[in-house]
């Protein structure tokens, strides 16, 4: 295994860091982009880069242009894309893999934001969503999923049953009308970041642990 890093520019508006974990064999790439509030080096982002690499999976991690730059607000959604397609395109050129083999994932806004592009450029291995961010606390009337109709890569959805962003009720009826049939996997009590109430005796850890788990399985049925 070696650990290399890598700096992207983004339609020559920013340079962004990204961080590769490449196994000495592997068949497939794993993308993950951060949430909005935290960088790429959370302890989730972190955790699951780092661990799902110890399988055989070539794991890459990035910044999105405002968070390499230390600012709180998002960029334009044009930028956001772009930024997603140019660490793809980058890592298309390092290994020689087409888009099948690229399984694109992100934590909240990462993950949308992959399937944004998804839903334009198709062909991808898979997405993998860690907490899709559906609708505004609250705000259930007005889900934002209307692109995920247009994505025909297959989708794994993590979601937790106290996700203020995305209720399950209002999640399932998307997801049951989508083709391929997307995935659900529920952390019983994990809230937006997967976080647990202490009375479920259960640690941070090990809900990590699983989403590594699943995630690598589906991986592997799919490369």
């Amino acid at each position: 295994m070696k650990t290399e890093t890598h700096k992207i520019s983004v339609r020559n508006r920013a340079v962004i860091t990204s961080i590769w974990m490449i196994p000495d064999q592997y068949e497939s790439v794993f993308i993950i982009a951060p949430g909005a509030g935290k960088d790429m080096t959370s302890e989730f982002l972190c955790y699951m880069h780092e661990n799902i690499a110890k399988h055989d999976v070539m794991t890459v991690k990035f910044n999105f242009p405002y968070l390499e730059q230390g600012r709180k607000a998002p960029n334009a959604p044009t930028i956001l894309e772009d930024t997603w397609l140019a660490v793809i395109e980058e890592v298309q050129k390092q290994t020689g893999f087409p888009r099948d083999k690229i399984f694109l994932s992100g934590k909240s806004m990462g993950g949308r934001y992959a399937t944004l592009l998804a839903a334009k450029f198709d062909g991808y291995a898979g997405i993998i969503h860690y907490g899709y961010p559906l609708h505004a606390p609250g705000k259930t009337e007005k889900p934002r999923g209307e692109d995920l109709s247009a994505v025909h890569s297959p989708m794994l959805f993590f979601q937790g049953t106290r996700d203020s962003l995305c209720e399950l009720d209002i999640l399932r009826p998307i997801l049951e009308k989508l083709d391929p049939q997307p995935t659900l996997h529920i952390i019983e009590g994990g809230d937006h970041s997967f976080k647990l109430l202490k009375r479920l005796n259960r640690s941070y850890e090990s809900v990590l642990q699983e989403l590594v788990v699943k995630s690598v399985e589906w991986i592997k049925k799919l490369q």
